[in-house]
């Protein structure tokens, strides 16, 4: 009950204060008691004399600083408002990074082409292979750098013929978004003769994957988001896939680095310090933000999977085709922002 009074020169109050640790006592109020205190909890039994009429008034009362006793008003601030942002992305969705609860959404589950986000499911899919040996080293063909050449593709620009480890290739794909490193990655985990054939075998291996997850609304067709005319997921589903895949101690420690220099093995067997490479997510540390992966094409626009967590409170979300990368970078901000107050 919040309780407001205001004196005249022909009104006077004082009031009776009831705790359990002490018995009542009753004093005319005394603002000046109170300034300085951010708290105060409490029973007042509030006595008003007004042209001769007496009121007399229970009223359970939090006094926050802001309170304005100078005034004689005796009120509790109120709760702010958390007021939802208009984001440009066409899709959006933001989660409860540690419940799953839905914090917000913008057509969740419209289907659009993905991007480079694509390749979370990429490390999703080698992550959850038995018997796991990151330190495994791989060697690079010529066919992986065919490939990116063919496609224009972003690369972590890898050697042919040198040897690079499996945590090697996943930070090479996940920081430069590097699609070499992507299907050298499939290649090496999928099942099959040819490049081909295991390399597709690893892309059903995603699909099989997305099910398991609850990713109702996703198909991929490619191991790094070059779509061949069916990869295509939602920002719910894409936020889902985060979720999981930041449960691995391996994906969280990658997709937060910001610069990562791998030293690989020439075919000859001496050690080739590579150029560092750069993560393409330039929010990494903005308002406790740990990752997780940007996307872009001429028909995807700008994409990104986010997540962050500050002060115990964690969020988790998508946007999709976003119509640049300033704008993509805005409307994450805000869902973070966002984020915190509604869980807060």
């Amino acid at each position: 009950m919040r309780t407001s009074i205001r004196p005249s020169k022909r009104t006077t109050f004082c009031a009776t204060y009831v705790s359990h640790t002490c018995g009542p006592s009753s004093t005319p109020f005394n603002s000046a008691a109170f300034q300085g205190h951010s708290t105060a909890y409490g029973v007042f039994v509030l006595k008003t004399t007004h042209r001769g009429f007496r009121v007399r008034r229970a009223a359970a009362v939090v006094v926050t600083t802001g309170a304005m006793f100078a005034t004689g008003a005796l009120t509790a601030a109120p709760a702010q408002a958390v007021t939802a942002p208009t984001v440009t992305a066409k899709g959006a969705y933001l989660m409860n990074g540690a419940t799953g609860k839905t914090l917000f959404y913008k057509s969740p589950n419209t289907k659009r082409l993905t991007a480079s986000t694509t390749k979370i499911m990429t490390a999703k899919v080698v992550l959850t292979q038995s018997n796991l040996n990151l330190d495994a080293k791989v060697t690079i063909k010529k066919a992986y750098s065919d490939y990116i050449v063919s496609k224009g593709a972003s690369s972590a620009r890898l050697i042919v013929g040198d040897k690079v480890t499996v945590r090697q290739l996943l930070y090479g794909m996940m920081l430069p978004s590097g699609c070499d490193a992507a299907m050298a990655l499939a290649d090496k985990f999928g099942t099959g003769s040819t490049v081909a054939a295991r390399t597709k075998n690893f892309i059903a291996k995603m699909n099989n994957k997305a099910k398991q997850l609850g990713m109702t609304n996703t198909h991929f067709d490619s191991f790094d988001g070059i779509s061949n005319g069916s990869n295509y997921s939602t920002p719910k589903d894409l936020t889902l896939l985060a979720r999981s895949a930041m449960k691995s101690s391996t994906f969280k420690s990658v997709v937060k680095t910001k610069s990562y220099t791998a030293k690989t093995i020439t075919s000859s067997g001496s050690i080739r310090t590579m150029a560092a490479w750069k993560n393409t997510n330039t929010l990494l540390g903005w308002n406790g933000t740990l990752g997780v992966k940007t996307g872009s094409g001429t028909s995807s626009k700008y994409c990104l999977v986010f997540a962050a967590t500050k002060n115990g409170e964690s969020v988790m979300g998508t946007v999709l085709t976003s119509s640049s990368a300033a704008n993509r970078t805005t409307d994450v901000q805000k869902l973070i922002n966002y984020g915190y107050a509604k869980i807060s």
